[in-house]
This record gives structure tokens, sequence and C-alpha cells, in this order.
């Protein structure tokens, strides 16, 4: 599982100093808040990486062959649909 991202926190002249160190931090996943006089103004994320299309399969056939395959319970889908329009 990807670890979770840290949020810090950076003065606006601190950022403007460090500003390459912030964007590899950025590229490895953290968010940065950036603040002018204690106020939050601005924040760094990283831009979410799109799947290319082998990936996408992976995770959907990843996604079908679960062990742990939901059911329902006995109930049948007709009985759902039935029961959702009352």
């Amino acid at each position: 599982m990807p670890s979770m991202p840290t949020t810090d926190t950076i003065g606006a002249y601190e950022a403007k100093t460090h500003f390459s160190a912030l964007i590899e931090k950025v590229e490895a996943g953290d968010e940065i808040t950036i603040t002018k006089h204690g106020t939050p103004v601005a924040r760094l994320v990283p831009i979410k990486k799109e799947l290319t299309t082998a990936e996408r399969r992976q995770v959907i056939e990843d996604w079908i062959n679960r062990p742990d395959k939901p059911t329902l319970g006995g109930l049948k889908i007709r009985d759902l649909i039935n029961e959702g329009r009352r």
C-alpha cells in the first residue's frame, strides 16, 4: 500500500528560497501549503498520474480476480431493482 502524503507548511519567502527542494518533495507525493504572514495562500500538490491502458487492464483484472468476491447474500438483482422502485 502506498504511503500517505505528508502536508508541510512553509512561509512564502522560505518557499521562494527553497523552491527546487519543495518541487522534489511534491514529486515524491507530499503536499506543501504556502503561507503569507501565517495565512495559507497557496498549496503545491502533485499532479495525478494518468494510468496507461496496460495499468488500467491490470487494475480491472486484479479486481475481478480478488479472493473476497462480494455476494448478494442470496438476494436476487431483480428483487433489489423492484425494491428501489417502490
